[in-house]
């Protein structure tokens, strides 16, 4: 019966329209253009018949946990801006709820990198919306718009582990941003996170290097 109920379940989520306009504006977002809605809802469909098939043929938990973690990595999260990464990300956790599987490990890394995966919660998919504590800002440099960074929680044992280079959602100018130590959990404000630099690997000078590999590469 139990098995039944999942299959159904699963079913029912695939006959959804699941990035439709009203499924975005629940979440208080302008939807994103048709085509990327409906690419995203066709690679869903694919993950949920692969999901099916898999309960049906009495798969572990093991094997469910492993099949969300490899059909998660094949979005590529470049593609997307930070809107789309959570409402992606927020459906995956969906579907691990159903199949009764924990991938939050998968998620945080899959949205915030190996690195911060490890020690930042993904506050927005998996507890209720905290109160920002702090505002990390500094300006774009090329347009000058505040970009912020909004802290949830601090941790005096979380250290300073990285660089982030970020694409500003104003003019999409690369920028490289230097939270510091000590958060342990927070959330992007008006700009996108495109990747990240282990301070073990690259000093400031061997980042800003990075930085204008990127600027030169993705604008050609």
């Amino acid at each position: 019966m139990e098995k039944l109920h999942t299959i159904n379940r699963l079913s029912a989520l695939r006959q959804k329209d699941k990035f439709s306009a009203p499924e975005w504006e629940k979440r208080g977002l302008s939807p994103s253009g048709a085509e990327c809605c409906l690419q995203l809802d066709m690679q869903f469909n694919d993950t949920l018949d692969a999901l099916i098939t898999a309960v049906e043929n009495n798969a572990s938990s093991r094997q469910l946990k492993s099949l969300l973690s490899q059909h998660l990595s094949a979005f590529d999260k470049s593609e997307y801006d930070t809107e789309e990464r959570e409402f992606i990300a927020d459906t995956f956790h969906k579907l691990s709820t159903i199949v009764d599987v924990d991938i939050k490990y998968a998620l945080n890394s899959w949205m915030y990198g190996i690195v911060l995966g490890t020690l930042i919660k993904i506050s927005t998919l998996f507890k209720r919306p905290r109160k920002v504590i702090e505002t990390l800002s500094q300006e774009c440099s090329n347009c000058k718009t505040a970009l912020d960074t909004f802290i949830l929680e601090r941790g005096n044992e979380i250290p300073d582990l990285c660089w982030d280079i970020i694409q500003c959602d104003s003019c999409n100018e690369f920028n490289l941003l230097n939270k510091g130590p000590h958060i342990r959990q927070l959330r992007f404000g008006n700009y996108r996170w495109v990747e990240q630099l282990s301070k073990d690997e690259f000093n400031e000078e061997q980042a800003i290097v990075r930085l204008e590999q990127i600027k030169y590469f993705r604008k050609k």
